[in-house]
């Protein structure tokens, strides 16, 4: 299996994340993909793609809930790593309006300007989109660009939103929301069809049941699997066959 978000440099990790790992390498995990928050993310991330070359793989981009008053300066920022380090992706990017609105229109530019790098640099984006599903449709509408792909992370919306997505060309990234009760993916993912789905864990948030509410962590990546094959009827190994080649489809666009 291919882990296509986690934050796995976050501190929640600090006491075990050796052991974190091993567990995930255990269940079967091939590769880790990791997304950037701010400036202050990048020195752990890429400590761990260093430790875990091939394996640990980064991605860079501004967190739209980081973006504050100085956004521009952490643009920059990321901008000068894209010129120096082979990262797979430009993310976390995209709109949060879900806590704060008040910094939604530096959210909107902070969100062109990283899809224009991205192009630059021939990458695909990772898209964090909360309570703003349609805002950042609209954004990427105006680029209107049709080479810009990606993943939409953590895709909690309806069979709509999803089909919109797929439509633009993204990936749908489906994590622990899919085993909550009231989640809203049982009307969702049995109408997708696989070839449009990778998985996520979004570790150390999102943590599937039976451990929703606690860390979650790269492991229970394996019930998110199991959760997609019951609601489409289908084995285990049916979604983690497809998703994994959905994502290795991804990373292709990088290299």
């Amino acid at each position: 299996m291919i882990e296509t978000h986690a934050h796995i440099y976050s501190d929640d990790y600090n006491e075990d994340r050796d052991a974190m790992l091993e567990r995930a390498w255990n269940t079967g995990i091939e590769q880790i993909w990791m997304p950037n928050c701010d400036h202050s993310t990048i020195p752990g991330m890429l400590e761990l793609a260093e430790q875990f070359p091939g394996k640990c793989l980064p991605m860079i981009g501004l967190h739209p809930t980081y973006v504050k008053e100085d956004f521009e300066k952490e643009l920059l920022i990321m901008e000068e790593w894209l010129d120096k380090y082979p990262f797979i992706a430009v993310g976390e990017i995209g709109m949060d309006l879900f806590w704060d609105v008040t910094f939604k229109e530096q959210q909107e530019k902070a969100f062109l300007y990283q899809c224009k790098l991205a192009r630059k640099h021939n990458l695909w984006i990772d898209i964090h989109s909360r309570n703003a599903f349609w805002e950042t449709v609209n954004l990427i509408e105006e680029l209107a660009d049709p080479a810009l792909k990606g993943i939409f992370h953590c895709f909690t919306g309806t069979l709509d939103e999803a089909n919109k997505a797929i439509e633009l060309g993204f990936k749908l990234g489906i994590g622990g929301v899919a085993t909550f009760k009231n989640g809203g993916l049982d009307k969702v993912l049995p109408f997708v069809d696989l070839e449009h789905l990778v998985l996520e864990t979004d570790a150390p948030y999102l943590a599937p049941v039976p451990y929703r509410g606690k860390r979650n962590e790269v492991a229970y990546i394996d019930l998110v699997a199991q959760r997609v094959a019951d609601l489409k009827h289908i084995s285990k190994q049916e979604v983690i066959t497809a998703t994994t080649a959905n994502a290795k489809q991804m990373l292709q666009k990088t290299i």
